[in-house]
């Protein structure tokens, strides 16, 4: 399953309101590897109490540790004759993928979510991988539904949150770029639906669910406190030039920086004329006839991304 880095995208960590100071020094004194996961959990047994802690430990410890490393898809392949061998050798290669990416640091995001996984179950923590697709790029825009990632619903004192340790550690962009962050910790569902679709519509944790074809038609969500409910124009992903006349009108919930600009591929041009609200803002881009891509930008950085037809 491939892991795109998310583009344009920067995510400050945030952490739940909880203190993770502790949890977080003490895993800096963890080695870097172990020779199996029952190991690396004794270690957080020892140091840790609550299932708050020792997710947080669980989590931390795999996005400083695991790089992203797409040559990890050519150790597993295998060939099978029945579903009885297939249920078998299934078992014997998520055993491997765990054991792989706790004693070589590298992993896709199978080897991600199955080790969060395993250090869970090792902790008698309820929790299960999620299969799905994700939106990272212009390309994602519109297209079907593709089973390409994994990541992981975890319960914390019988509550579910999602987490995605793969996104959680970095980026890829011909190599792995180390970037911890705790955005996709407990990642509330209304944000965590901008990136990432389960097969499974309820694995989303949300009160009310959307549609695979609504998840792709959204537009990239940058900015990383917008949610899609927010988005009121355009809420789609896919602009027809026909449907406008000389420009697209734009009605966004819930944000109001200082400065909004625009650009169709090159120069980022600032956008004077801005309507602000009590809870939104309004504000028109000029439509560049036969332009493919257009990217808002708030405060100078990448905020909402659409493909143009």
């Amino acid at each position: 399953m491939k892991f795109v880095a998310l583009l344009f995208i920067f995510l400050n960590a945030s952490a739940a309101a909880q203190d993770f100071q502790k949890v977080d020094a003490i895993l800096t004194m963890y080695p870097d590897s172990f020779e199996n996961p029952e190991k690396l959990s004794r270690f957080i047994t020892r140091d840790f109490v609550s299932e708050e802690e020792k997710v947080r430990a669980i989590y931390t410890w795999i996005i400083q540790n695991v790089a992203y490393d797409p040559d990890e898809y050519k150790k597993f392949d295998y060939k099978f004759s029945n579903y009885r061998e297939r249920n078998e050798k299934d078992e014997k290669l998520r055993a491997n993928i765990i054991q792989r990416t706790i004693q070589t640091g590298r992993a896709v995001c199978e080897g991600y979510a199955m080790l969060f996984e395993k250090l869970c179950e090792l902790q008698g923590i309820k929790n299960y991988l999620v299969r799905g697709d994700i939106k990272s790029n212009f390309s994602d825009i519109g297209r079907p539904f593709k089973r390409i990632h994994m990541w992981n619903v975890a319960s914390i004192d019988g509550k579910p949150y999602l987490f995605d340790s793969t996104w959680g550690a970095g980026k890829y962009n011909e190599k792995f770029i180390k970037d911890p962050t705790y955005f996709y910790y407990k990642t509330p569902p209304e944000l965590f639906i901008k990136t990432h679709y389960p097969d499974m519509p309820e694995d989303a944790l949300l009160e009310e669910t959307i549609t695979k074809e609504q998840f792709a038609a959204l537009p990239l969500i940058i900015e990383k406190n917008l949610s899609p409910t927010d988005i009121e124009l355009p809420s789609k992903g896919l602009l027809f030039e026909d449907e406008y006349f000389d420009e697209i009108l734009f009605a966004i919930k819930n944000v109001n920086p200082e400065k909004i600009s625009y650009s169709y591929g090159t120069e980022k041009i600032p956008i004077n004329d801005i309507e602000r609200g009590a809870d939104r803002i309004k504000f028109n881009v000029p439509l560049l006839i036969g332009a493919k891509i257009l990217l808002i930008y708030f405060d100078g950085k990448p905020a909402l991304g659409y493909k143009i037809n």
